[in-house]
């Protein structure tokens, strides 16, 4: 294909119908800004966004703000800032063009552009997917981390200086817009974090607080009632594209997409209805507005994220290496719906149905297209199953309800940790047991690997080695319990035999 078959606005008329953005984005304005030019925001929000202009016939575009890949806003921008979505669907794959986007800008090249935007009364949404790690947050205060170097370095930049990390960009462009007296303004964190809406507030707060600004007094003022901090809820999987994929996409339009996007059919969108200027109405596809998004947060932490940290071990042991994989298994359903089932008690009254939530999660799981390593998924455990799965088995121990299926899941996380991988090692081909690394397929990379490793001292009972690996996770109160430490050991004669019992 030459230069001339590339995906741009003077292409799309060769692209069928049924592919073609649902909207003209020559008819679109900038009135949403978002931070973050990841697959996910072009999977998730730019398409709610590019629904609700379509159904509402208001022109909501979105311009796009990198904070480090200047080479994806160049490709973009050679796009038009077209690019094409794929469902990855059992029945066959679906594609399509995104019309939402409408501009793309690098934080630091382009920050006079980005600061214009952000004072500009016709954009009253900021949105931002810049992962936990862009908020810059001390792990002691929840506050933001005023001695982080790159934020350090804001904090100390000259007026009109270069400002490199996110929250300083958006601090400063928030005081550019409270001293312009421009109008209310959302600014909706999409990051997959709890409480994201104020832990968003709090650290642009922080930032202000900690700036030089002789007027920041004021500014904290204004924003107190000008800025909406609304807390959200997203959910889709959205892979990392491959080769195969760009080449479905290429197949599909007739012309090359160099940021062709994939992910599942499913995706879903909670948000706090707490917004103070007009927004996109994202409920005509189907996000909801919620006085309190907690539930649902919850709901999505314990059973999807719970179920898929158990799929993910418990597979794991079983030698298999997808989600869909494990969904195929005579137990992989049964162990879905029944620690939902477990789980249930221990979420608030105002979510969605526990049940239906289930179905939702077994269809998900069991698509085939997906091909979701349990690998990816199983990573990095001993920082996800302190949130995932300790606080309800907490809860539900306490009240003397019985938790098998957690004990289940907890004994194939535990059985594991014999072959926990450093993230960083390079196992070789004999490593053993105790060295926190090895080659076998089994292996999960985990930042406590060494600590987990050296709880399976051949002095160790299987109870002990249990009771060791939770005081690695800071359970004490867990380790401590005779019945649940002898209920996990008491799994592992059927995993070391690659069953799984439910």
């Amino acid at each position: 294909m030459s230069a001339d078959d590339l995906l741009g606005r003077a292409t799309l008329p060769r692209l069928a119908p049924g592919v073609r953005p649902l909207v003209d984005p020559a008819e679109l304005r900038t009135r949403v800004v978002h931070f973050g030019l990841g697959a996910f925001h072009r999977a998730h929000q730019a398409v709610y966004t590019e629904h609700a202009a379509a159904r509402s016939g208001e022109p909501w575009g979105i311009t796009a703000v990198a904070p480090r890949s200047a080479g994806t806003v160049h490709a973009l921008r050679s796009q038009d800032c077209l690019y094409s979505l794929t469902e990855r669907r059992p029945d066959g794959h679906r594609t399509r063009v995104v019309g939402s986007v409408v501009g793309a800008l690098a934080l630091g090249s382009d920050a006079k552009a980005v600061d214009a935007l952000l004072t500009d009364p016709e954009v009253t949404v900021v949105t931002l997917t810049v992962t936990e790690k862009g908020y810059h947050r001390s792990p002691a205060t929840g506050g933001l981390d005023t001695t982080a170097a790159p934020v350090a370095a804001d904090l100390a930049a000259a007026p009109g200086g270069p400002l490199t990390t996110v929250v300083g960009r958006l601090a400063a462009g928030l005081a550019a817009r409270m001293r312009a007296g421009a109008p209310p303004l959302a600014v909706v964190s999409c990051d997959n974090m709890a409480d994201n809406g104020a832990a968003l507030a709090r650290v642009v707060h922080d930032f202000v607080r900690a700036s030089a600004w002789p007027d920041r007094a004021e500014i904290l003022d204004r924003m107190a009632g000008t800025v909406a901090f609304p807390a959200t809820v997203v959910d889709r999987i959205v892979p990392a594209t491959g080769e195969a994929d760009r080449a479905a996409a290429v197949a599909a339009l007739g012309v090359r997409d160099a940021l062709a996007v994939t992910g599942e059919p499913y995706r879903q969108w909670v948000l706090e209805d707490s917004f103070t200027a007009p927004r996109p109405p994202w409920e005509l596809d189907g996000a909801l507005f919620v006085p309190d998004v907690a539930p649902y947060q919850l709901t999505k932490l314990r059973l999807l994220n719970g179920s898929h940290s158990a799929l993910a071990h418990l597979g794991t042991a079983a030698g298999l290496t997808t989600i869909a994989e494990t969904m195929a298994t005579d137990w992989g359903e049964r162990l879905v719906r029944a620690l939902c089932a477990e789980l249930s008690p221990t979420l608030p009254a105002g979510g969605p149905d526990p049940g239906a939530y289930a179905d939702d999660l077994v269809v998900r799981f069991r698509n085939p297209a997906m091909h979701h390593l349990l690998r990816q998924i199983g990573s990095d455990a001993s920082l996800k199953i302190g949130e995932r799965w300790l606080p309800a088995l907490r809860e539900l121990r306490a009240r003397g309800a019985s938790t098998p299926v957690l004990e289940l899941a907890l004994a194939a996380w535990a059985h594991g940790t014999r072959r926990a991988q450093a993230p960083d090692a390079s196992p070789g081909p004999h490593a053993s047991p105790g060295s926190g690394v090895s080659a076998g397929p089994g292996a999960l990379p985990d930042p406590a690997a060494e600590a987990l490793a050296a709880c399976w001292r051949p002095a160790n009972r299987p109870v002990g080695t249990v009771r060791a690996l939770l005081r690695v996770l800071g359970a004490t109160d867990l380790a401590e319990d005779d019945a649940l430490t002898a209920a996990v050991a008491e799994r592992f004669p059927a995993l070391d035999a690659g069953r799984v019992e439910i």
